[in-house]
């Protein structure tokens, strides 16, 4: 079979930024839920689990598709899957603007929603992987991870503004352009590569025991799970924590709405990732992820019970925490897709995707759980102990990484 040969370095760049753009126009509907949950508790009546459910059933989509979907990226070229993908995105939201009424409905689209991502984001990652070797790799990976939170801060934001200036469905179907751009976007732009099965072992789909024997790429798998707890509970409650935490101030003001507010502090993480990066790469990845996930759940053991504090410390203490939650990202990602035995780097990915982003699922679910049994998110006790709850899971992220070590060939110094 007929290979592409691997991209000249004057091209890196351009496929970089192209994938990117796709990735960030593909998420325009990722974090509409979430940015008007305060009004879908008030139209639908429904409680913080059921919150928590529409919010982690998304992930729950991706973690049943990526499987498969991120391993056909060993066998047919990674462009074929993340355009059919994008179109069921598309659908997702648009479906969501005309037929969401409640919470089965909801359910319903925001599943389909997360099969749409699971055939985007981690076969986009592969798809720009194979255009890159050598060290170049880790770092335009960390900028395509990265992008994964400018995507996150534009769909909060563009969901504010036009469902400020409309209803909800409208604002559901205008988002649903962004995945129609991101189409023709990739078809266009991005190069069609094939696989060359003449140049891999005797592989199969969804072969997936050399990614599990691997303790070196499973202790990044499991550290991502972690990382993955963390960061979708803080972007799905993000907004109504800041709902609450305004309330509590009826004499102070914010210099902007409360969803262009939680975009900015999304938008925190997003330096902090493509940085981090970089400090992994000085530091040791193992020693970095170390320090960043410890700072991460220190924050966010205390973060909860500042709903109180001036509203100007709550937002510091906010943009401060989305770079810790996002300060090991792409370094945990990259170690995986490094680690991956060879010949399976559909596969390990695959495989990175679908335990990690269990804790995705789970992340959104037992927040709003914990804000139910401790009084239902009515004082700032009861979001404390949801935000703890994140610290207390987080913290394990360094442990699994020490036990990936044992007997196995150190990346850089401890």
């Amino acid at each position: 079979m007929f290979t592409t040969p691997p991209a000249p370095a004057s091209a890196t760049r351009r496929i970089t930024v192209i994938i990117c753009l796709a990735e960030i126009l593909g998420m325009t509907g990722f974090a509409a839920f979430p940015t008007l949950l305060p009004l879908f508790f008030e139209q639908w009546s429904i409680n913080n689990t059921e919150a928590g459910w529409i919010n982690g059933i998304y992930y729950a989509g991706y973690v049943a598709a990526v499987v498969v979907l991120t391993s056909l990226t060993d066998r047919v070229a990674s462009r074929d899957v993340y355009l059919i993908c994008t179109v069921i995105s598309g659908i997702a939201i648009a479906g969501f603007a005309v037929f969401a009424d409640g919470f089965w409905s909801a359910m319903a689209f925001r599943t389909l929603g997360g099969i749409g991502l699971a055939g985007t984001y981690m076969p986009g990652l592969k798809m720009l992987s194979d255009f890159l070797s050598g060290p170049k790799q880790s770092r335009n990976m960390a900028f395509y991870t990265s992008s994964f939170g400018i995507g996150a801060s534009v769909s909060i934001a563009a969901t504010g503004l036009i469902a400020s200036a409309t209803d909800w469905r409208t604002a559901f179907l205008i988002l649903s352009i962004g995945p129609a751009i991101a189409l023709i976007i990739a078809f266009f732009l991005v190069p069609r590569r094939s696989q060359d099965k003449a140049t891999k072992p005797d592989t199969h789909l969804l072969d997936f025991r050399p990614v599990l024997r691997s303790r070196q790429a499973m202790g990044f798998v499991l550290a991502y799970t972690v990382h993955n707890f963390e960061l979708f509970a803080y972007r799905a409650w993000t907004v109504a924590f800041l709902v609450f935490a305004v309330a509590r101030h009826p004499g102070e003001t914010l210099p902007a709405s409360v969803a262009m507010l939680a975009a900015l502090i999304n938008l925190f993480g997003v330096p902090a990732s493509i940085l981090g990066n970089e400090c992994a790469l000085r530091l040791g990845r193992h020693r970095w992820i170390t320090i960043v996930m410890i700072s991460s759940a220190v924050i966010a053991a205390g973060i909860g019970f500042t709903a109180d504090w001036p509203l100007w410390v709550v937002v510091v203490l906010m943009c401060l925490y989305s770079m810790t939650v996002a300060g090991e990202s792409a370094s945990v990602t990259a170690g995986a897709v490094e680690s991956a035995p060879v010949g399976y780097r559909g596969a390990t990915m695959a495989v990175h995707s679908s335990i990690a982003f269990s804790g995705a699922f789970l992340g959104p679910l037992a927040f709003g759980i914990v804000l139910d049994f401790t009084g239902g998110g009515t004082d700032p006790s009861s979001w404390g102990m949801a935000f703890a709850l994140i610290g207390a899971v987080v913290v394990t992220g360094p442990l699994l990484l020490r036990w990936s070590r044992r007997s196995q060939v150190e990346y850089g110094p401890w």
